[in-house]
């Protein structure tokens, strides 16, 4: 299953995320070797502009046939409802294939939207080793 389901006209490359902010960071997103696979970790706002490019680095780990993607959101700084719905297409896609998805939490701002949308206890988070017993409910 691709994490395709989702698309946006525009992925925003060339726009700077400034969100109204004077001093906002670049949004960046790498992607950096991990235990069975891949920690994707993106930097800056998840939003309309940049979800693409988040969407991107994930499959692209999916497609060199890692076991486990490690969705790091430490360095978020504001996440929206298409940031959200890329966390749940990359679950839904990992439970329908054969790999696997972890989610280090963010920062509060970012955690609340999984508190506020109940998504908190349906999702695998850790604590930033991968290796370590997920947090909460595993669906």
């Amino acid at each position: 299953m691709s994490l395709s389901n989702r698309t946006t006209s525009w992925d925003g490359a060339d726009r700077p995320e400034t969100r109204g902010h004077a001093q906002a960071v670049p949004f960046q997103v790498d992607a950096q070797p991990e235990s069975l696979g891949m920690r994707v970790r993106p930097v800056g706002e998840i939003d309309m502009a940049t979800v693409g490019r988040v969407r991107q680095k994930i499959e692209e780990c999916v497609a060199e046939g890692c076991e486990r993607v490690v969705l790091d959101l430490q360095g978020v700084t504001f996440m929206d409802s298409s940031g959200v719905h890329l966390v749940v297409d990359a679950d839904t896609a990992a439970r329908a294939a054969s790999w696997e998805l972890l989610i280090i939490e963010g920062p509060w701002q970012v955690q609340r939207v999984f508190e506020i949308t109940g998504l908190r206890d349906r999702l695998t988070f850790v604590d930033g080793q991968p290796s370590v017993t997920p947090i909460g409910h595993q669906g």
